[in-house]
This record gives C-alpha cells, sequence and structure tokens, in this order.
C-alpha cells in the first residue's frame, strides 16, 4: 500500500501544477452548468434529471482528457522505463496513478455541488435520488477512467490517448441504448440484449438516476472497471520485458 500511496501523491500533486487542470475544472463545471441550467428553466421541474442524464455525455469528452497522461506523459518524457525499474508491483504503480486520476475526478465532480443545493433552495426534490444519482456519476467516472488508463498504456502520445478513450467510452455508452440493443436483436435473437446488459451503461446507470442502486448495477461498474485495470497491468508488465 506504502507504493501505491507515494505514486498517488506524486500523481495527484502533478494535476495541480498544471495549469490545464484548473482549465479542464472550469470548462467541465461551465459545460454542465450551462446544460443543466437551459434544461432547468425550460422544464420548469426542480430536480436534478437533466443534470445526470447529459453527465455521462460531457464524462465521454473530458474524462480520456484526464486520463490521457496517465502512462503516455510518461513515455513522451522517457521515464515509463524508470517507473517500471522501481521496486514497486507494476499493479501498484497502475493503481497509484488511477486513483490520483479519479481523487482529480471526484474534486471536479464536487464543483457541481452547488447545483442540487440551488435545486433544493427552489423546490422539494428528493434528497435520495440526487444522492444516488451523483454516486452513480462517480461509478461511471470511474470507469471511463479505467478505459482511459488502459487506453494510455497502448499509446505513445496523448492526443491518441484521448481519440482512443473517447472512441472506446461511446461505444459502451451506445452499447446500452435501447434502439442498439432492438438493432442487434434484429440481426441475432439476443445479442442486442446482451450487449446492453453486460457491456452497455446506460441500462445501469439509467438505475441510479431514479433512486434505485442495485447489486448488479454495482458488479457491472466495478467488474468493467476492474477488467480494464487488469489488462492495463498485464500489457505494461509484457512490456517490461
Amino acid at each position: 500500500m506504502s507504493g501505491i500511496s507515494i505514486v498517488f501523491r506524486r500523481e495527484f500533486g502533478a494535476y495541480f501544477n498544471s495549469p490545464i487542470a484548473y482549465i479542464f475544472i472550469i470548462a467541465f463545471l461551465m459545460l454542465n452548468s450551462v446544460l443543466f441550467m437551459t434544461s432547468f428553466f425550460v422544464s420548469n421541474m426542480a430536480d436534478l434529471r437533466m443534470f445526470f442524464g447529459t453527465l455521462p455525455l460531457t464524462l465521454i469528452l473530458f474524462v480520456p482528457a484526464i486520463s490521457m497522461r496517465i502512462w503516455a506523459e510518461d513515455k513522451r518524457l522517457g521515464t515509463f522505463e524508470l517507473l517500471m525499474t522501481l521496486p514497486i508491483s507494476t499493479r501498484n504503480v497502475m493503481l497509484g496513478k488511477y486513483l490520483a486520476a479519479y481523487a482529480f475526478y471526484l474534486v471536479a465532480l464536487a464543483g457541481t455541488l452547488p447545483l442540487p443545493l440551488m435545486v433544493m433552495a427552489l423546490g422539494n426534490p428528493d434528497v435520495g435520488t440526487m444522492a444516488s444519482g451523483y454516486f452513480g456519476a462517480a461509478l461511471v467516472g470511474g470507469l471511463f477512467l479505467a478505459i482511459g488508463t488502459f487506453t494510455s498504456g497502448l499509446v505513445r502520445d496523448q492526443i491518441s490517448a484521448v481519440i482512443l478513450g473517447v472512441v472506446i467510452c461511446a461505444m459502451v455508452f451506445i452499447a446500452g441504448l435501447d434502439f442498439v440493443a432492438q438493432m442487434g436483436d434484429g440481426w441475432v435473437h439476443g445479442l442486442g440484449s446482451f450487449i446492453q446488459k453486460y457491456i452497455g451503461l446506460s441500462v445501469h446507470y439509467n438505475m441510479m438516476q431514479r433512486g434505485v442502486i442495485a447489486l448488479g448495477d454495482l458488479a457491472y461498474f466495478f467488474g468493467l472497471s476492474a477488467l480494464f485495470l487488469t489488462l492495463n497491468a498485464y500489457w505494461l508488465e509484457g512490456r517490461k520485458y
């Protein structure tokens, strides 16, 4: 655990040593706030459903931008080989980097907390549903960061890491949409429903937007995140030799 904490402190501090981190947080908060406020005044409903509904779409773009530097930056600077020779296991180095990126994402997500405070001041929303929505948002960010960690390990430059991360995150999101599942079932009976249930994001995230946290949905997020992190660890381990 000491190895993970050392890498975590180094990586988490590196995010805030660059102005890019502050630009990212400001852009993230402004975009989500504008999207929410626009729908809020149109619908005239005191809840956060529109905020949580559009959040995965913005995360598809923003989360790979967080994770792009996890490995690609070390490869560009030539410090990747040094990291691989440290007396810390590859898995612990990877977990330290992932947790630092995840903590940075949670800081950005916490910046949206004035929105539920505003909604509670203007109406009487279901606090439990909002808490469940934020929990789901944290899980979506964790999954997308696991994907971004994996893609950052595959390439040498950050732009390629962002593009590949956006593509895979978008595919995971699209796979959960109903019309995509119906198209898949039309080609091969049960195929679309299978992909929607076990790969697609929307069906699991939507339950949390409604205030329902089911064991199957938790297994999906934790399981798929662990899969991408494990693939990343095996890939990096192979690169050492």
